[in-house]
Order: structure tokens, then sequence, then C-alpha cells
């Protein structure tokens, strides 16, 4: 069976949906913890799928767990909330899943149904950006706003700003400040990186940072040719995958699932396609599930686990080189 065929990976499919849980919630693994971004991540998997039922009531879960602010916790378990930090980049992400949930089924009445929803959460992402543009990573309850800001998720806000807009004038609804906030975004992230990682030490040294302004639409192709380029060799492992962190002999697949998307979007088809060819030796032969990742010093799987949102990445990045939907160009266009 061909992996450009989406039954190569209906043993990822069924596991997403073995792993949701009756109320719409998708762990990362059955009876362990959900955050809400991976929980969207596997939700577009189900998307692609054409599992529209069981993508809906994965969206139903964060209308019915969203916090008055618009915001989610960021971690819980059994629906039960783990923590009171509640981080900007998961709380926008619901904008990228129902703009592919829509791109994929059309369907403008389930999309009405959850724009209250939507609609809040971007009122609570917008009230976390500075007046440098960029956007605080995270609030707690009983703290602070936790001063500062992150590259990979502040990408990641960019798309899922993108998105909303992109819903609200399907509605005929104004999404002026958020083109406005857009632009300060884009351009903190381009010409202000010292707004970035300024109370911990950089972390550069993670892939993401690397290829996620590429992904989402931050840089412009020159400059995303250019990103690429520039680290290519620091993160990638040939005929591996791509590292999650630059010092570590660790190849992820979800990062590696992401940048295969990236470099689809700037037009790297062959690059891309090897990248992904070389993932399916992390797949467990006996289920068809991906590992997270491999230790490539110790020839070994680390962690032990295959979480759903690895699946929906590996997804993801299949639709975006085989167009198995009509949301395989989900990061490959600007929809505003």
């Amino acid at each position: 069976m061909r992996s450009s065929n989406l039954e190569f990976y209906s043993n990822s499919i069924d596991y997403i949906l073995s792993v949701q849980n009756e109320d719409g919630s998708i762990p990362w693994e059955s009876e362990e913890k959900l955050d809400p971004w991976d929980h969207i991540e596997a939700a577009m998997g189900l998307s692609i799928a054409k599992k529209k039922v069981e993508s809906e009531k994965a969206f139903l879960w964060l209308r019915d767990n969203q916090l008055t602010d618009g915001s989610w916790y960021a971690e819980y378990l059994n629906s039960i909330p783990m923590t009171k930090r509640r981080e900007t980049n998961f709380s926008a992400y619901i904008a990228t899943g129902l703009w592919h949930y829509y791109l994929i089924f059309e369907d403008k009445i389930f999309i009405e149904k959850m724009l209250p929803t939507l609609s809040k959460a971007i009122d609570f992402v917008l009230s976390m950006q500075t007046e440098n543009g960029d956007i605080y990573w995270a609030s707690e309850e009983g703290k602070e706003i936790l001063d500062d800001s992150l590259i990979t998720g502040s990408s990641s806000i960019y798309k899922s700003l993108e998105c909303s807009a992109a819903i609200f004038n399907l509605f005929g609804k104004s999404s002026e400040d958020i083109l406005l906030s857009m632009k300060k975004l884009k351009y903190s992230i381009n010409e202000n990186p010292e707004r970035y990682d300024r109370s911990w030490e950089s972390k550069s040294r993670y892939s993401m940072d690397w290829y996620y302004p590429v992904l989402c639409g931050v840089y412009d192709k020159e400059k995303s040719i250019e990103q690429i380029n520039s680290k290519w060799a620091e993160f990638l492992v040939e005929d591996m995958g791509c590292k999650c962190v630059k010092e570590e002999p660790w190849v992820t697949v979800a990062e590696s699932s992401e940048l295969v998307t990236a470099l689809v979007k700037i037009g790297l088809l062959h690059e891309a396609e090897a990248l992904f060819n070389s993932l399916h030796q992390w797949r467990d032969e006996k289920d068809g599930l991906y590992w997270t990742g491999y230790v490539y010093t110790d020839k070994k799987f680390w962690p032990v686990e295959k979480p759903t949102w690895t699946a929906g990445a590996v997804l993801l990045a299949a639709d975006a080189l085989y167009h198995f939907s009509p949301g395989s160009e989900l990061f490959s266009k600007s929809w505003v």
C-alpha cells in the first residue's frame, strides 16, 4: 500500500477515533492528558478522514469547556483542568481547526454554531498583544500576565488570526481588528526579534522556531527559503527526519511532518516528499501507528508513546503532499 493513498493512514485515523472520549475530547493517548492545541490537531486529522461527526464533537468539546474570558486551560485530564495556565496559541488554534473543517465540509451551519466560541477565543488572544506587536505566551490565574513571547507560538497565532479573519469574512463580520493585529505581529516577528525569549534562554535551538514562521506565512517566500537553507544541516538527519532540538540525537515525527508541510508551502516538493517518506520507518509494524520520536544514538524510540497529535500531524503532511481533501492547501495559501 502506498503512502500517497489515504488508506495507508487508516490505523492512525482509527486510533484517534478510539482515543476520543464520549464528550468529544481527544487526549494524547487513552486516559492521558489533553491540551487544546493537540486536541485540535487530532481533530483536523479526523476532518481529513471525512469523519465529520467526530470532528464536530471535538470542536463542541471546546465550546463546552471554554472559560469566560475566551481561553482554555493548558492541560486537562478526563476533561478536568490540571493547571490554571492559559496559553494564547492554544486558544487561537481553534480558528485554524475550524477553517480547515470548513474547507473540507463547507458546512456554514456548524461554523455559525461555533462563531461565538471563536469570537471569544480571538478576543482573548488580541487582549494579550503588546504595543510592540508581540503576543504574550500565557496568563495564569493568581499571577501577572507571563511577560514573554514565543516565536513558534506567535507564528501559530498569526496563522490562526488569518483563519479567523477568513471565517469572519464568510459571515460578513468585520475583521479589521484581526487584520491590524496580524500586521503588527508579522512586523514584530520579522523586525523586532528582541521581543521574543526576553526572560529565558533563546528557544532557537528548537526546530519549531526555525520552520514555524515559514509554515504559518510570517515570512515571504524569499525569506522562507533563506530560513530553511540556513539551518537545514543543523536540524535534518539524512534518511531519518528532523530533530526537535539541534544538539540532541532525536528525530521526531510531528516536527518532521510540520516541516514537510512548510516545505510544500514554499514549493520544495522534492525535499518535502523525501523527508516525509523517511518517517514511515518510525511506524510500528504491529499497529501501524507512529512513535513520537527516535533516539538514533541509542537506537530506541523515545518517549514510548504514540500520541494522537502525532497522527494528526502526519495526516496533515500527507494531505499537503497528496491532496486527499479540500483542506490540503490550508497552510499553502493565505486566506485573507
